[in-house]
């Protein structure tokens, strides 16, 4: 009998989030802004901000210095506020020369969904967990739209967003890949696997306290595939740990699993939530087409790092330097980031991030499969 149930779940399920649409069924969203919620994949210098700022040569091929960004370049969120006509988002955290009329960041590198008894200078985690970013972005709401109904010129209000704004926004959510980290560190595989419904539910509590506050729009990318990381395969690695691509193959098999867990919650979420659209977002199936594709896409082998020094079990890491018998190393970047996927062995490049923006903002990797700039529709079921 509960075999039966659970079927009839999972038929259910497979049900909503078969959805036959096309863009062009629908007219294109007005997005005036974008509220983005993440770890170091999309901290456009809210880190930087918050802890120690960002060096060269970080930021060297778009923007022409260091610019808070775990890259030489753009990042996939700058791709996607390109894509619809908006500026690079502001991280939060930044008091100077900022402007929050068309959204803001609250991703900061490290960050993880459930908060960890860790700490940045211990192991990089990030004191920022998304329960805590929501909290800052409840109080930017509060505020913001106090300040904007207050001021009595447009001169003041030039840089805040308009309060009507907030519930015709995109929300980016773009987190999870530290969660993974912190339990390959501190967990067993048993222990793991049972703590994963309690991280996919408490993401899941983000996006339902988002909504409570007005949100409906939402974007919520997977994570990608941890064990293709070069960071990870610089070290001695079995032939039969990896897998067709030559990523640690137990490291993408919990990514996978959060994924699978991650997108039921999300279509479950839909009736839960009745004026919401929720786009889910495969980008663990993006990165690992790249990934496997790099060397037909013009890139490198894929396990190739641009920034750092990374040779003989010495590791030192973008932009750091040491000292090695009397010989100092710095670990610059390659000559050329654009043929590179990874840019400091956990990050990508600019040239990736673009490749991979490409490809998940027309809806090829979604459910629905809707183009970004139709997110904000919620396709009928057939």
């Amino acid at each position: 009998m509960e075999m039966v149930k659970a079927s009839v779940v999972v038929l259910i399920l497979a049900v909503l989030s078969v959805q036959s649409v096309e863009g062009k069924d629908f007219p294109p969203c007005n997005f005036r802004s974008v509220y983005n919620f993440g770890d170091s994949n999309s901290d456009t210098g809210g880190g930087s901000a918050a802890f120690y700022p960002a060096g060269p040569p970080s930021g060297e091929t778009f923007f022409g210095r260091p610019a808070g960004r775990g890259s030489d370049g753009r990042l996939i969120i700058d791709f996607i506020a390109e894509h619809l006509g908006l500026p690079h988002l502001s991280p939060y955290l930044d008091s100077i020369g900022t402007s929050y009329r068309h959204g803001a960041n609250f991703a900061i590198g490290g960050s993880t969904i459930r908060p960890q008894n860790e700490s940045m200078s211990l192991n990089g985690v990030s004191p920022f967990s998304l329960n805590i970013q929501f909290i800052q972005y409840n109080q930017f709401k509060a505020r913001t739209s106090y300040l904007y109904n207050q001021a009595k010129k447009n001169y003041y209000r030039k840089h805040l967003p308009r309060p009507q704004d907030f519930s015709q926004a995109l929300y980016v959510i773009d987190i999870g890949q530290n969660d993974m980290a912190a339990g390959f560190r501190l967990k067993n595989d048993s222990e793991f696997h049972a703590s994963m419904p309690d991280i996919v539910e408490q993401l899941t509590k983000a996006v339902q306290n988002l909504y409570d506050q007005g949100a409906r729009t939402f974007w919520i990318h997977n994570t990608g595939p941890i064990g293709c990381l070069p960071v990870t395969l610089h070290y001695h690695l079995k032939p039969n740990e990896l897998d067709k691509q030559g990523c640690l193959k137990s490291q993408n098999d919990f990514a996978i699993e959060f994924n699978r867990q991650l997108k039921v919650r999300v279509i479950k979420l839909r009736t839960e939530l009745p004026d919401a659209a929720l786009t889910y977002v495969d980008m663990y199936a993006a990165k690992y087409e790249l990934i496997g594709k790099a060397k037909q896409q013009g890139f490198v082998d894929a396990a190739e790092i641009c920034c750092g020094f990374h040779e003989d079990d010495i590791h030192v890491y973008c932009g750091n330097k040491m000292q090695l018998n009397g010989t100092e190393i710095y670990a610059g970047s390659c000559e050329d980031p654009s043929k590179y996927i990874s840019w400091d062995g956990v990050h990508y490049t600019e040239a990736a991030n673009h490749w991979i923006a490409n490809h998940i903002i027309n809806g090829s990797f979604s459910d629905p499969p809707l183009p970004i700039t139709h997110a904000c529709h919620k396709p009928s079921l057939e």
